[in-house]
């Protein structure tokens, strides 16, 4: 109770800390379990006694599994002798091998040799007590007509694809067929059935087109035989009418022409390099003297021993032209003897030049001649040409024919062969055998599966109560959401309150309670009970009013709620009675002018009130009710009956006069105040009443509407003492509260003298 003084935003600020941490968040969860835990429970057990029923009624089914194989090594055994031209075996192939295992040939044909339709399992209802009853709700919406054999073989073969089961194993060339029944040795008969009927459906799909192919090849071959043999006698006539001899079935002029063709290469060559040795010369004839590596290359002694020569002299003319100056007798000399050595250097290169032009020549007189006599022998050629083409053609022609002649005939050897003796690439490595145990339903899958769906659907619709449960249970709600304290929760008072003499009775001689309200010694519960829960609740509002006198003056109490019977009116005349009979000075004044039920419920032959009090009709005096064993005053609310603007008395200046010499003369008044989402009585008494106490009903009343009505009174909200929950479940209350400690110790409330 040390929250009354402390402010609501420093107590929402710590609230939403709290709400944020992680651990509050994994606390809320584990709130709304306990709170919502007897509908989990039993949404728990509903899920598990479906799934023991469903256990209890279901036909146990066994399943018996066959394992075949795709010999791959068979297929590549006999691969050169088959007809149809087998492909390697990939993945592909073995998808496609599942699906004609499930296709309706295979299981017609499993159907038929078996003769399914006549069995019950496959033409009745299906097996259990839940079959039974599907079987015959849907008998009864039937025409009962007798089914015909294709209507019974389409049943047996729904029936009959939704028991078999054919996969793959992997990436491996296994398949595995699995088979369901109710008969465990019928589902092993039926699973190696499937498997007999995919070999045999192989092997008669084989033997078919092997049979096929065999006819086909036969008219095929004797045609080929035919066109073979006029290719062969073509190319022979050929050959005699145009004189082509067998060596090697070429001509004479395509040898000497190819050798021609060699000569004008070489020729062709020749003509370059001379070419480029001449292009060179003319080259070196463009500089005034050649340098060395020219002089080098061109590998003429004369021509190297000149140029050593002239760069002796040219270097001896570059000294004395520094030394003596370039007029010099001996530089002159010197240059004079340059001039005639380069004279003789240039004279040889021209000799070069005309030894390259005439070696140019002769090579270009000689390719010219070459050329000449290619052209003749091209056409030459030329005029053959045509004859040998169409041999060329002749013969290719001959070899087709021939080489398709052959490959038919050794198809056709093989197709004869592979009729008698037929192949085919599966095999089964592992036969189905009457199974042990019971396939489905598995139990403890079930029940599992039960229970962690039941646990799901539980928390969901845990959550969903939540949710939809927009009423306050907590203190927290109510200062989270109205930004107050919650200062006292009330439990409800069930039906030992109504023992024991009435609170009227007790008052006057029992003769103002004889009327009125079935249950008024609610009204007096805290006297007739000082040790239950609902009297330290009410303690607890008389502390918290009374710390909060140390902040302000708080000697008007005013209780009221948002809507009629929650609730009101017993604590306000609950908490009087405890101040009372603890030895204050109190006065309880019904002030609810539209519906006065305390009033009713403690005075109801009283002749006047409130409103003739403040309409100055009669004295305050004689007007108030003493209860004889608190003290309590009482100043029951009068004639209201005629009234219709109750809000204007109760903010008049007599009312507020009133409620001043109340003050001066009693320790406490407390107002019970009419609700305020009805009537605007209780905001006009904001001027007068020191601290308003707010009721609402635990578990009832919807937050939206006590927000709406303490947000449209700012008046009433600022002078708020705080909240009471009231007519709470104490059994519920215990899972809602349990954080905040509350309740958290009810065990211990025996030791110190509390009693129900």
């Amino acid at each position: 109770m040390l929250q009354v003084n402390k402010p609501s935003s420093e107590i929402n600020r710590d609230y939403a800390e709290v709400e944020s941490s992680p651990a509050q968040t994994l606390t809320s969860y584990v709130d709304i379990i306990k709170r919502q835990f007897p509908t989990m429970v039993a949404i728990v057990s509903a899920c598990v006694i479906l799934a023991l029923l469903y256990l209890f009624t279901a036909a146990p089914q066994f399943t018996s599994t066959a394992s075949m194989v795709i010999d791959t090594r068979k297929v590549q055994l006999f691969q050169q002798q088959s007809v149809l031209g087998d492909i390697a075996v990939d993945s592909a192939s073995v998808e496609t091998q599942v699906e004609i295992l499930k296709s309706e040939n295979i299981s017609l044909a499993v159907i038929r040799d078996l003769h399914l339709i006549e069995d019950p399992e496959f033409s009745g209802s299906g097996g259990g007590v839940l079959g039974s009853v599907l079987g015959f709700v849907g008998g009864l919406f039937s025409d009962r007509h007798a089914l015909s054999e294709f209507e019974l073989t389409r049943k047996a073969l729904e029936r009959f694809e939704k028991s078999r089961t054919v996969k793959r194993l992997g990436l491996t060339y296994v398949m595995e067929i699995g088979y369901t029944s109710k008969d465990p040795g019928k589902a092993a008969k039926i699973a190696n059935a499937i498997a007999d009927a995919y070999i045999v459906d192989q092997l008669e799909a084989k033997y078919q087109a092997t049979r096929r192919a065999s006819v086909w090849l036969q008219d095929r071959i004797k045609e080929l035989r035919t066109q073979a043999s006029a290719a062969q006698r073509a190319v022979v006539d050929f050959k005699t009418s145009n004189n082509i001899v067998d060596a090697g079935g070429r001509l004479m002029n395509e040898q000497q022409l190819a050798e021609v063709n060699s000569q004008l290469i070489m020729a062709h060559a020749a003509t370059a390099e001379t070419k480029a040795r001449l292009d060179r010369i003319n080259d070196i004839l463009k500089q005034d003297i050649p340098d060395a590596n020219v002089a080098d290359a061109l590998k003429n002694d004369t021509i190297v021993k000149l140029r050593g020569q002239y760069v002796d002299m040219a270097s001896k003319e570059s000294i004395w032209s520094m030394k003596y100056g370039s007029d010099h007798l001996a530089a002159v000399n010197l240059r004079r003897q340059m001039a005639e050595i380069k004279k003789n250097i240039i004279d040889e290169l021209k000799r070069i030049q005309e030894s390259y032009k005439s070696d140019y020549d002769i090579a270009v007189t000689r390719e010219e001649s070459i050329k000449s006599s290619l052209a003749n022998v091209v056409s030459e050629s030329q005029l053959t040409n045509q004859a040998q083409v169409q041999l060329r053609e002749l013969e290719s022609n001959a070899q087709s024919y021939q080489a398709m002649y052959d490959n038919f005939l050794q198809r056709y050897m093989e197709s004869v062969q592979q009729q008698s003796f037929p192949i085919t690439e599966a095999r089964v490595i592992s036969a189905a055998t009457t199974p042990l145990k019971k396939s489905s339903p598995k139990s403890l899958l079930v029940l599992v599966a039960s229970l962690f769906g039941g646990l799901i659907l539980a928390f969901g619709a845990a959550l969903a109560r939540e949710l939809a449960d927009k009423v306050f249970r907590t203190t927290g709600q109510v200062e989270e959401v109205l930004s107050a304290n919650c200062i006292a929760i009330l439990p409800a008072l069930g039906a030992a309150a109504s023992a024991g003499p009435r609170l009227g009775e007790r008052m006057l001689g029992g003769k103002l309670a004889r009327k009125g309200n079935p249950h008024p010694d609610l009204l007096r519960y805290v006297v007739d009970n000082p040790l239950s829960r609902f009297s330290e609740a009410v303690r607890s509002v008389k502390v918290a009013v009374d710390l909060n006198s140390i902040v302000r003056e708080n000697r008007v109490l005013a209780t009221t709620s948002t809507l009629p019977n929650e609730g009101k009116s017993t604590l306000s005349t609950n908490l009087a009675q405890l101040m009372a009979h603890g030895g204050a000075r109190v006065i309880l004044v019904d002030a609810d002018l539209r519906n006065p039920s305390l009033s009713r419920a403690l005075v109801p032959d009283a002749k006047i009130g409130l409103v003739d009090v403040v309409a100055q009709k009669a004295q305050l005096e004689d007007a108030l009710i003493v209860d004889p064993v608190t003290k309590l005053s009482i100043l029951p609310a009068g004639t209201t009956s005629k009234l219709l603007h109750t809000n204007e008395i109760l903010a008049s200046k007599a009312m507020y006069a009133l409620v001043t010499q109340l003050r001066s003369k009693f320790d406490y008044v407390v107002l019970d105040m009419p609700p305020m989402a009805p009537v605007v009585d209780v905001r006009v008494t904001s001027t007068f009443v020191d601290s308003y106490v707010f009721v609402v009903e635990w578990g009832k009343t919807k937050i939206d509407v006590v927000r709406h009505n303490l947000r449209g009174s700012p008046e009433i909200q600022d002078k708020l003492l705080g909240v009471v929950l009231n007519k709470a479940d104490t059994k519920a209350l215990a899972r809602y509260e349990s954080y905040h400690g509350r309740y958290y110790y009810q065990k211990y409330y025996a030791r110190y003298g509390y009693v129900e």
